[in-house]
């Protein structure tokens, strides 16, 4: 049991917001215990090695900004000794493709590329010469509102919506502008246009990219793998907390596992737990909070790793992925070309695909059974591939509630949820239900946390 002074932490949840919380805790000095329900930590981040192939279960890679004061995820890998072990995406993952009329077609990534590209037609190019002079809106908007009044709507269906899909796994349709892209909306509001915005913002950082896509050598799971096991003495899996309380300035936490219970007393207590966790927990506490929590929806999405011989896979491969709007003929969210983004994915003349169904706009394409999920995913990639054949091998990853939706009122809810808890002191919320869903939004919001706290 972790000393019960002010100065100590309990962090409930030991995925990478909780873990990044309680190392940058620890770094400041303070007593830190995280109880995890898994048996692993990590959360929706994990690792497998099938076959010599290398393959995500959850996210793939994460951004980052070297150089910039908001990198808490450079800070935590050198803090770590991590920093050898980091990837950079190779650099054909730049190419991004969009299926239109069954096709796909590379995003354009300079001026002469967007005038010759057949993703988008004259009349949607043409659109876009009017789009610093476009009003603002002054309600609350949702992504394709928002896209539609600045870009039309083309730009809506085969450049913004795809991308929605492929962060969120979202429904633009419902999902707040100002909540989910928050960089896109101040954009806007501080240049009154989207493109005048941006070539403010390339000058100020002299046109370069806004930051680097990146792995580990082992994959993500590397990272809160390596965390756990330099905190191996503060972290406890297959501890599920069933209760919550707080008496005289010290919380209480009563935790079940498979052959063992106890009970954990802290100064601070961190929920790093999705937000119906955290709402189980806070219902004594408070109810309405509680129900508030439970009202923020998540999207399910079905992932499968598929690996093929390389030769029987017509398309290059020379880039990221593609995504699929939901105007074309195909079920898939999109897909990564994994074993092109980061070297060592796959054994040479080989290949690995990630493919993602589901999501918001497409839940019950999520409910079948295995074997017609992987029919559906495969026939879906031969047509979009040109693959010919059977593959290697599949691996199908079920999240029936993989990314928290950003939806209309979201900042107002959890702003909300903050004034209805801020009695209860010493208690403090960190998972990516709030603040981004990227791993390096929850590690930057680990480390804020933290420093909060100390």
């Amino acid at each position: 049991m972790a000393p019960t002074g002010q100065d100590s932490v309990l962090v409930i949840g030991g995925g990478i917001s909780g873990l990044s919380a309680a190392w940058f805790l620890r770094q400041r000095g303070m007593t830190v215990r995280v109880l995890e329900s898994q048996d692993r930590v990590g959360g929706v981040i994990g690792t497998e090695r099938r076959g010599g192939r290398l393959v995500e279960l959850g996210p793939n890679s994460t951004l980052q900004k070297p150089g910039d004061g908001e990198d808490a995820l450079g800070r935590l890998v050198a803090e770590t000794g991590l920093s050898g072990r980091l990837v950079a995406a190779a650099p054909a993952a730049s190419n991004r493709f969009v299926m239109r009329g069954g096709r796909l077609h590379a995003l354009p990534t300079s001026p002469l590329d967007f005038l010759r590209s057949p993703l988008f037609s004259w009349s949607a190019k043409l659109r876009l010469l009017g789009e610093p002079f476009v009003g603002r809106e002054a309600s609350e908007e949702t992504i394709a509102k928002f896209a539609e009044r600045r870009l039309g709507r083309e730009f809506l269906d085969y450049a913004i919506a795809p991308f929605v899909s492929g962060v969120y796994a979202g429904d633009p349709g419902r999902l707040s502008v100002r909540a989910a892209v928050p960089k896109v909306y101040e954009l806007e509001r501080v240049y009154g246009s989207l493109i005048m915005g941006a070539i403010a913002r390339g000058a100020k950082s002299g046109g370069g990219p806004p930051g680097r896509l990146i792995s580990f050598d082992a994959g993500m799971a590397t990272l809160p793998e390596t965390i756990g096991a330099k905190m191996v003495e503060a972290v406890d899996t297959d501890c599920r907390v069933v209760a919550l309380g707080r008496h005289e300035g010290i919380w209480k936490a009563r935790w079940q596992g498979a052959s063992r219970a106890g009970t954990e007393r802290a100064g601070h207590v961190v929920l790093a737990v999705p937000a119906d966790a955290a709402a189980d927990l806070l219902e004594p506490l408070s109810p309405e909070a509680a129900r508030l929590l439970r009202a923020v929806p998540y999207a399910p999405v079905v992932t499968a790793a598929v690996a093929y011989k390389r030769r029987q896979v017509g398309h290059p491969l020379d880039g990221f992925g593609f995504l699929v709007p939901r105007t074309e003929d195909v079920g898939l969210l999109g897909g990564l070309f994994s074993s092109t983004l980061f070297a060592g994915r796959a054994p040479a003349e080989t290949v690995l695909l990630t493919a993602f169904l589901g999501g918001a706009t497409n839940p019950r394409a999520t409910t079948g059974d295995d074997e017609t999920l992987t029919r559906h995913i495969l026939g879906d990639l031969a047509r979009t591939l040109d693959i010919a054949g059977t593959p290697l091998s599949v691996r199908l990853t079920r999240q029936p509630r993989a990314i928290p939706q950003y939806t209309l009122g979201h900042l107002e809810r959890v702003a909300r949820i903050e004034a209805l808890l801020a009695p209860f002191g010493g208690l403090h919320l960190g998972a990516s239900w709030r603040g981004g869903i990227s791993v390096a939004d929850c590690i930057r919001n680990g480390e804020s946390l933290a420093a909060c706290i100390a």
